[in-house]
């Protein structure tokens, strides 16, 4: 079928028809990315009826994968990676590691070559963040310690992802057989380069970019232009990309990463991910509707065994791995079940490794095939592995004297050294939570040497504190064994500086069934909830907002010699 006006024709068969089935799929209660990836397949070469253009689509995608990319970047918080890098950075290498290898092994034992293994094993070994950051979302567990070793643990597998794709073109030739012995040392000289044009790209970000972008931004926001701001944001990050293609031959896809992540260190970052969001989101949109016309529906009947093998390989083989690997680092089965139901999915990396091994002529089409077709289906059962994680964590705690234990970790941390001061057994303040609330309570009692003792999830938390001297307690306070430990039952107050609210119940009728006097306080974002509390006699509330406009107030009331 002719096309006067492809782009305008792709454009809008694409967007509408993506409306549609996000729609449908929303409706479902399954991912909207489904939907997506679906709308793809049917305006796509291999169903019938009309064909978008093809090439004017990938060209739409690889501003997609710039714009989707630059949002990971731009949400990267390395002080939030640091906080669980003992777990997110080895435990995300090892479960990498794990599921290509057990991937590679399969698509090898279906006659793939060694390079078409190591790209499959690879493409089904990371799972989706945009699939994991809105099932944690709906959840309520993306700001709990579960929900940030999950996000650590992902944003590793990102790093990692966007090295592999640096490498994988120099390293083509040899992993697919076609360089001979002779040209090992060319194939090492072109390695050495690429490397080296990365750590010159970064380095060059991190010196120029981490000053340049946080003063562009600035300057934009100075014209008090929305369009000049949301211009320059996307401005910078498809400009970045560009450049760091065209001059350091590194893809796309990194260049707008970093450019997000220097973009994040600007006071205006959190308005740039707001102005460039509606963008970004469009573009992802393409992009995923790009990879669905690329796969081949054909796949789902002549090769149900092989999907179903990819499916067992990313439902189950990657999360059982993980969950090891998580309960081998001495963290609860919660955490280990959380954490591998979240990667029971592939995604936007899976798409792109795909369709670089194709386009190297690594990976056969058949296998891209696979992988769409497995991404698909995990990413569309994924809420219902979410939903599962729950109800099965309380089948195995019935069932299973082991998953008792694993509950409750022998963990030296989840108990207080018997070194600890008298001072902090009696009469002291227990502080769940050492957040950014729970660390300011913290400072203020240190600084008026009132005792107290930290109940807290995060264990590198937890071994800081201790370094420092102070009484901590690793473990979820709405566990009676964790305010044992802080010595609930001499306490003179709990202070509740988590926003969780669920567990809050339960650690207040713990608290208040081992020591009925205890006073309680507690922290609040919503006002119709702060009066729920109050009524139930629950303890002191703090409301966030209300404390803000008090603070502000008396401010101004002491700027004009007033009193409140």
């Amino acid at each position: 079928m002719p096309h006067e006006l492809p782009l305008i024709t792709t454009l809008a068969s694409a967007l509408g028809l993506a409306l549609i089935m996000g729609f449908i799929a929303v409706r479902l209660r399954i991912p909207a990315l489904v939907g997506y990836l679906l709308a793809g397949v049917m305006i796509g070469p291999f169903t019938p009826g009309y064909i978008a253009d093809i090439e004017i689509a990938g060209e739409l995608s690889e501003i997609g994968i710039m714009l989707l990319m630059f949002g990971v970047g731009l949400h990267f918080s390395l002080d939030d990676l640091l906080k669980v890098r003992k777990i997110a950075v080895p435990g995300a290498l090892l479960q990498i590691v794990a599921a290509t290898l057990i991937g590679a092994g399969l698509s090898h034992f279906w006659g793939f070559g060694v390079g078409a293994s190591l790209v499959f094993g690879l493409s089904i070994s990371v799972a989706s963040t945009a699939v994991l950051l809105r099932a944690l979302e709906a959840q309520g567990q993306l700001d709990s310690m579960n929900g940030h070793i999950t996000v650590g643990w992902v944003v590793v597998q990102d790093i990692a992802m966007v090295l592999v794709l640096v490498l994988i073109p120099p390293l083509a030739g040899v992993i697919s057989g076609a360089e001979t012995s002779g040209t090992q040392g060319e194939l090492w000289i072109t390695i050495e380069i690429t490397l080296l044009k990365v750590v010159a790209f970064i380095v060059l970000m991190v010196v120029v970019g981490k000053k340049a972008f946080p003063w562009l931004l600035w300057q934009a926001a100075r014209t008090g232009s929305r369009e000049i701001f949301t211009l320059c944001v996307i401005a910078g990050a498809v400009t970045v990309a560009f450049l760091a293609s065209k001059l350091f031959g590194v893809s796309f896809a990194l260049g707008a990463f970093f450019a997000g992540m220097m973009m994040r260190e600007s006071e205006f970052s959190h308005r740039a991910a707001e102005e460039s969001l509606p963008l970004r989101d469009a573009f992802s949109v393409l992009f995923f509707v790009s990879v669905g016309m690329l796969f081949d529906p054909s796949v789902i009947l002549e090769q149900p065994i092989r999907i179903l093998l990819v499916l067992c390989v990313i439902m189950l083989g990657t999360p059982i791995a993980t969950a090891l690997i998580v309960l081998a680092f001495r963290y609860p089965l919660n955490t280990a079940l959380t954490v591998a139901g979240s990667l029971a999915q592939i995604g936007e990396f899976s798409f792109i490794l795909a369709g670089l091994g194709v386009s190297l002529g690594l990976l056969p089409a058949d296998g891209r095939s696979l992988i769409l077709a497995a991404a698909l289906i995990s990413i569309a059962v994924n809420p219902l592995v979410f939903r599962a994680i729950g109800p099965l964590q309380a089948w195995l705690r019935d069932k299973s004297a082991l998953a008792r234990r694993l509950e409750m970790p022998d963990d030296p941390l989840s108990q207080l050294p018997v070194t600890t001061e008298d001072k902090y057994l009696s009469g002291q303040v227990v502080l769940v939570g050492y957040g950014r609330v729970g660390r300011r309570i913290a400072d203020a009692l240190l600084a008026n040497d009132v005792p107290f003792v930290v109940a807290e999830q995060d264990r590198e938390r937890v071994e800081q504190l201790r370094a420092l001297g102070i009484a901590a307690v690793y473990g979820n306070a709405s566990d009676p064994a964790v305010l044992i430990q802080a010595h609930i039952m001499h306490a003179d107050m709990l202070v509740v500086a988590t926003p969780d609210l669920i567990d809050a119940r339960q650690m207040i009728t713990t608290a208040r069934t081992l020591n009925p006097t205890i006073e309680v306080v507690l922290r609040t974002h919503n006002e119709e909830e702060a009066t729920l509390l109050e009524q139930e006699g629950l303890g002191t509330v703090f409301l966030g907002e209300g404390e803000l406009a008090r603070g502000m107030l008396q401010y101004a009331l002491d700027r004009y010699g007033k009193k409140a």
